[in-house]
């Protein structure tokens, strides 16, 4: 009881921002069906190791114009995505660098997983089985955006404002929201969107 309680308040700590913007957190799930989280690293065949932090969105300080792009990383799984979802491949490294910075194991403080930094209810929608998963994560990530560029006619402001704000809070003000996150993050996805295309 002492350890879940431990681990709890330390994953409290983190999720409140008190530990270091790339604090690592092992997580599990014990006998009892218990998902514990620790700081303190366990034995690797029963645990798996993510990476709780400040990953794309959250990060301040960053010269998206000059920031190092990452071109060949992930590249087949993008691309096969990309071709059978019909989304350019430039737009999905674009939001994967804005979002996890091309870590797949990264959680955010929000809850949201893997590459492609996808919620548990989407990753419900789009048949994740495991979001830390490249493959997995890319291919359902790629699908998502593939439906907001059908729901919104193909107005990408739009499409990638409801990657980030979700589908309803585009349509409940008509556009991108008037979110300060969602704003910047628009801001930081066109940059590297321009650069990933060469334009």
């Amino acid at each position: 009881m002492k350890r879940i309680l431990f681990s709890i308040a330390i994953l409290t700590a983190l999720l409140l921002g008190f530990q270091s913007a790339h604090a690592q957190i092992y997580t599990y799930v014990d006998e009892n069906g218990v998902t514990v989280f620790t700081d303190r690293k366990p034995d690797e065949s029963r645990y798996r190791v993510h990476n709780l932090g400040c990953y794309g969105t959250c990060r301040t300080g960053v010269d998206w114009q000059r920031t190092p792009l990452k071109r060949r990383a992930f590249d087949a799984e993008i691309r096969a995505a990309s071709e059978i979802f019909g989304i350019d491949d430039d737009l999905v490294r674009a939001i994967m660098h804005a979002e996890s910075w091309f870590e797949p194991e990264a959680v955010s403080r929000s809850g949201a997983q893997g590459l492609m930094q996808l919620m548990p209810a989407t990753q419900r929608r789009f048949g994740v089985r495991n979001p830390f998963d490249p493959l997995d994560n890319i291919t359902a990530g790629v699908a998502y955006l593939a439906w907001l560029h059908e729901e919104f006619g193909g107005d990408l402001e739009r499409v990638i404002a409801a990657y980030n704000a979700g589908e309803n809070a585009v349509r409940r003000h008509g556009g991108v929201p008037p979110y300060d996150e969602t704003r910047e993050y628009l801001r930081r996805v066109n940059i590297l969107f321009r650069r990933y295309s060469g334009s």
